[in-house]
């Protein structure tokens, strides 16, 4: 392991001895949870409850910016809208600094991932979805991030043609296809005119959902930002057209009960996939030096993933170009 790396100091002793800093009492029973932006780990308490503690990737938020997570969390928690909201320290105080990482608690939750090809589930996810985003535009962020082309595809661009992670070959036809791309995207932002921008998720895909008793808790508001409302919304569709088409009216049906949908976003949903494309594969190159993602992604950084990666590229351009789901009833 590479003890330049910061996390390289987050020993099992550290996370008990950053626990019982936060004023808990572990009994050792640790176990570290799928996560690989932020090291978060499930720790047994000597009342027999758990915890999940989740230790903040150094340098990548400001406390301001993390508060405002947690107060958005928070905030629809006491409304009671199924969000896993930090627990209170020392009554007040949702986050802590050990040893320079910051952390924070979360009460343990045990769910199961969503069946969103349930038609069903997806109304109910609307319904949520919906209330989320009636109490995400009663005010805006200050401090937290705005989705926009520049940060998702311009600077993901820039970062992977200068820092030597696609292959000499293959470079001609990503930084081509890549243009095309952003241009396209910024087109469909330029017709769509004015954003509607609002608190959101930011992350909402079904890996950040636990389905329990027939509701959705939503989880891990790390990437909350200032965004338009398609973008928690566009993940929770999948299949063929038709069937993207089928879900999306039981989505907006239960959405609208709640928050009303802005159909004209509709035009934007294969540019907002197109920067998630883009953002990923930067995303793992940015975390490289991060002994966990070698291990993590063994694929990545190979001429295989490239050239998978430059023909996804080149079906998204061809995406773009698809007339927009409807919302035919």
């Amino acid at each position: 392991m590479d003890d330049a790396h910061p996390y390289a100091r987050l020993t099992p002793d550290l996370v008990l001895a950053a626990v019982e800093n936060l004023g808990f009492e572990p009994d050792a029973r640790i176990f570290a949870l799928n996560s690989y932006e932020n090291r978060v780990y499930q720790l047994g308490l000597e009342s027999g409850e758990s915890i999940v503690v989740k230790f903040y990737r150094p340098d990548r938020w400001t406390e301001e910016q993390i508060l405002e997570e947690h107060r958005f969390a928070q905030e629809l928690n006491s409304l009671e809208i199924p969000v896993i909201a930090p627990l209170a320290i020392n009554d007040s105080e949702t986050i802590q600094t050990y040893e320079g990482f910051q952390l924070a608690a979360f009460p343990l939750f045990i769910g199961r991932p969503p069946e969103l090809d349930n038609l069903d589930n997806l109304l109910v996810m609307g319904r949520f979805v919906g209330r989320i985003h009636a109490v995400g535009a009663t005010t805006n962020f200050l401090h937290r991030q705005t989705l926009s082309i520049d940060r998702f595809a311009v600077n993901s661009r820039e970062f992977l043609l200068s820092n030597s992670f696609i292959p000499d070959d293959l470079i001609p036809a990503y930084e081509s296809l890549s243009a095309d791309l952003i241009a396209r995207v910024e087109q469909r932002f330029a017709e769509h005119g004015k954003l509607t921008l609002l608190r959101i998720h930011g992350d909402c895909h079904p890996g950040n959902v636990l389905w329990k008793e027939d509701t959705p808790n939503f989880v891990d508001f790390d990437d909350t930002m200032m965004g338009p409302a398609m973008q928690d919304l566009w993940m929770m569709l999948s299949g063929d057209r038709n069937q993207r088409q089928a879900q999306l009216l039981e989505l907006v049906e239960g959405y609208n009960e709640f928050y009303d949908f802005q159909a004209s976003e509709l035009l934007l949903m294969e540019s907002l996939r197109t920067l998630r494309i883009m953002n990923y594969s930067a995303w793992l190159a940015r975390r490289w030096e991060d002994p966990a993602f070698p291990l993590s992604f063994p694929w990545f950084n190979t001429q295989r993933y490239w050239s998978e990666h430059i023909l996804e590229l080149r079906e998204q351009l061809a995406a773009l170009d698809e007339a927009p789901l409807e919302l035919i009833y």
